[in-house]
């Protein structure tokens, strides 16, 4: 006896497998993903967006829409974005550190720093290929950056020109600052060891930092002084033990400035 299946179980498979497609091409774009160029998060190429502040799971495209985005709310000076595209030295800085980077994580060290010179030429910022930095990082001006080989820095982090991140240690070691997400460095400040810059802090102009720095807070001066966001000085906190002298060390940081 000849035994067909159902209508309606006939019909599911494909039902169903049309309504998931649907389905996750719009998840995907009510949640700002822009296409085949963000990978699902259980691996199934534009099924969904990607996870937030995750910038290995963006497709190229989308890191720089998302870099042309980031200027656009920053600087009030840009008119279009092709005038961010082609004339934002910051962000060719940015995008040349992408791609030495990604060389630098793959053992190809040498073509990473060659790169990276090539493009503190072409820029005037210098971004060593072993630095982390999150997503939407935007160097306003950009001349006179400098940031070292074991800086961390956060997301939507902004930097104005001449800024350092610096080390203080000639030791294979951590040894340049960590900043938090939603930190601002004003122009000429100076950041310098493996201090700590806690989330949405501001760094003052031509600030010398060689201490954390509390989330939220401001610090300004030489050497850098933390005050909240009022202006006021915080309570005053003992003193924090100095650390162990080795023969890598200098103890006074302004050797360093």
């Amino acid at each position: 006896m000849h035994h067909t299946r159902p209508r309606g179980l006939r019909g599911r498979r494909t039902v169903v497998g049309a309504g998931t497609k649907r389905s996750g091409t719009s998840a995907a774009t009510a949640n700002g993903a822009v296409g085949p160029d963000v990978p699902a998060s259980d691996g199934t190429p534009g099924a969904t967006t990607a996870t937030p502040g995750d910038t290995a799971r963006l497709g190229w495209r989308a890191r720089l829409r998302e870099d042309v985005d980031t200027a656009n709310r920053k600087d009030p000076a840009i008119r279009s974005r092709a005038e961010v595209v082609l004339g934002y030295p910051g962000l060719h800085a940015i995008w040349a550190y992408r791609l030495h980077h990604v060389l630098w994580g793959r053992g190809h060290r040498l073509a990473a720093r060659l790169i990276s010179q090539w493009a503190r030429a072409w820029t005037g910022v210098e971004i060593h290929p072993g630095a982390t930095i999150g997503r939407r990082f935007f160097i306003d001006h950009g001349m006179g950056v400098v940031i070292g080989e074991t800086s961390e820095i956060g997301d939507d982090v902004m930097l104005y020109h001449d800024v350092t991140l610096g080390g203080v240690s000639l030791a294979k070691v951590k040894r340049h600052p960590t900043l938090g997400s939603g930190v601002t460095v004003g122009a000429g400040a100076r950041v310098l060891g493996p201090v700590v810059v806690g989330d949405g802090a501001r760094v003052g102009a031509n600030a010398v930092v060689v201490r954390d720095v509390p989330a939220g807070s401001v610090v300004v001066g030489v050497p850098g002084v933390v005050r909240d966001r009022d202006g006021a000085l915080p309570a005053r906190q003992p003193p924090a033990p100095p650390p162990p002298a080795s023969d890598d060390d200098l103890v006074d940081p302004a050797i360093w400035i």
